[in-house]
């Protein structure tokens, strides 16, 4: 958004009108938008809002949530650029990893026994969304041992909210990568192990703020949400699914897949089916899209 420029085309006249950028009259108005939509903005699944963290803390955690695999999140907004939004992320962070018990709870009364047990409090989030960050936020981040996602958001005119990714780390990075050497050799076969690094390089090459994060059934490619699932390898193939409209794909019988309403593991509706390294290269505009869409 530092740089975007949006404009509104004018058919009848031919021209074109520059939508201004704006931010909002107050903090509260980004909070009450975000969470309203905040599955469809940032993967989230909504739990809470100002809640409170006691007495002895004496804090109010501005959103709570529970991401596409399962892990807390915590969502702090400023209206402008505020210093101490991460700081502030941090304190409620180590807040949460103190008070499992409560936060199991919680997802239990809006979201079931189901999705409590499942909770990954491997990978706790903290997502930050202000009107802008400065380099030292961005330096920050990065120093520290959390994942960690700095969101940028403008208005423009009544109806449209940008969000852009300005810096996104994962805490699990270091973990992630030791399991991606163990998972590869775990594979049944020399060519499936080699077929499992070479999409796991390519998704993760696809930019910068690409994060991964391991679950027992598959393991999910994020940036800020999700926008690839790889599933353990079967004999023959790999199965990767991805954010990607399958209406919009020509689909091929043995290769790509609508999964849509059918139950699977992790997330997507397109499901990708891959045999050989030729497969992988034929998926790589797919992967592209899911990437760019998330």
């Amino acid at each position: 958004m530092s740089g975007l420029k949006l404009f509104r085309t004018d058919t009848t006249n031919s021209g074109m009108t520059e939508v201004m950028p704006r931010l909002a009259e107050i903090e509260a108005d980004v909070q009450g938008l975000v969470e309203a939509h905040m599955e469809t903005l940032l993967g989230v699944r909504f739990l809470a809002s100002e809640y409170s963290t006691g007495p002895v803390h004496g804090g109010r955690i501005d959103s709570l949530g529970l991401d596409e695999n399962g892990s807390p999140v915590i969502v702090e907004y400023k209206r402008g650029v505020d210093a101490g939004v991460i700081n502030q992320g941090l304190f409620y962070l180590s807040w949460l990893m103190d008070h499992r018990a409560e936060f199991e709870h919680l997802v239990r009364d809006r979201l079931g026994v189901t999705a409590a047990s499942q909770v990954l409090w491997s990978g706790p989030r903290l997502i930050c969304i202000a009107g802008d960050f400065t380099r030292y936020d961005v330096h920050a981040v990065r120093e520290h041992r959390r994942s960690i996602d700095l969101v940028r958001y403008r208005l423009f005119g009544r109806d449209l909210l940008g969000l852009e990714t300005v810096a996104s780390v994962s805490g699990g990075m270091q973990v992630a990568r030791r399991a991606r050497r163990q998972a590869a050799a775990d594979v049944q076969g020399a060519a499936m192990s080699e077929l499992a690094g070479a999409v796991d390089e390519v998704l993760l090459g696809l930019g910068d703020g690409v994060n991964r994060v391991e679950r027992k059934t598959y393991r999910a490619y994020q940036r800020l949400r999700n926008f690839a699932c790889l599933c353990p390898p079967q004999r023959s193939k790999l199965l990767v699914y991805l954010k990607v409209d399958p209406k919009g794909v020509d689909l091929v019988p043995g290769f790509t897949r609508d999964v849509s309403g059918l139950g699977h593991h992790g997330t997507g509706d397109l499901e990708v089916q891959l045999r050989t390294p030729r497969d992988v290269e034929r998926a790589q505009d797919l992967f592209r899209a899911s990437y760019a869409a998330a």
